[in-house]
């Protein structure tokens, strides 16, 4: 399945007018964990991996998810929503790689906001988020200067932001500290989302430093470690 970036809107009505249920996708995996980051970290939440990323962030910790020419099953929207249902949660999560890339995902999305579910996506901040369901709670990963990966953002999305969204920074060196804040000051971020939060890289940057930087500058944002790689070995997957 070819990624798309930026969905145009004629073919975000055609898709939403089709059976989310018999749409194809590309999936890594769908797994039931507690939530390890943001708002609503601790709660019980069934994740869906798809499969396929452009982008290759330094950092990332999900590898096995971003190469479209290796793993990766073709699935259809039922399989996805019979796994789903399969676990009684009623908060679902859609992860990747980047999730949007396949619009598909779009439709996928609505089904579950009209069934009733707590939906959530997390994207790496590349991909127009404008299209995504208003139901849909939208965490947008920011690429900081140590991804290598930051002039691929898109940042007409912290334009359009919702007041149920989150915008994450992994942050890995000061360099990424202050080009997180600048972001933050300059698109208001603390008071147009639930949350902004700054994550620092797992075992790199000290996190009390991280959060002496943010004490000394009064900056109003959260600051987070990843649950899951506390409670769990940090490269275990599934979790």
């Amino acid at each position: 399945m070819q990624p798309v970036l930026n969905l145009a809107p004629a073919d975000h009505r055609r898709i939403l007018a089709a059976d989310p249920l018999s749409m194809p996708f590309d999936l890594n995996e769908i797994f039931f964990s507690v939530q390890g980051e943001g708002t609503r970290a601790g709660m019980p939440c069934v994740f869906v991996r798809l499969h396929g990323c452009k982008l290759r962030c330094s950092y990332c910790d999900t590898k096995y998810a971003i190469d479209r020419r290796a793993g990766g099953l073709s699935v259809s929207g039922a399989d996805i929503d019979k796994r789903v249902r399969e676990y009684g949660c009623r908060f679902v999560e859609f992860t990747g790689g980047e999730p949007l890339e396949q619009p598909n995902v779009f439709a996928l999305m609505k089904y579950y906001a009209d069934e009733g579910f707590t939906v959530a996506v997390e994207t790496g901040g590349h991909v127009d988020v404008s299209l995504v369901d208003e139901r849909v709670i939208r965490i947008i990963d920011m690429k900081t200067p140590s991804s290598k990966m930051m002039p691929k953002n898109n940042y007409h999305n912290l334009e359009i932001l919702r007041p149920d969204d989150e915008v994450k920074f992994v942050i890995g060196s000061r360099e990424d500290y202050e080009w997180s804040k600048k972001i933050t000051v300059d698109y208001d971020l603390s008071h147009k989302t639930a949350a902004v939060l700054f994550s620092p890289i797992f075992g790199t940057v000290k996190y009390k430093q991280i959060v002496e930087w943010i004490l000394e500058d009064r900056l109003d944002v959260r600051f987070q470690l990843q649950m899951h790689k506390f409670i769990w070995h940090p490269d275990m997957r599934g979790v």
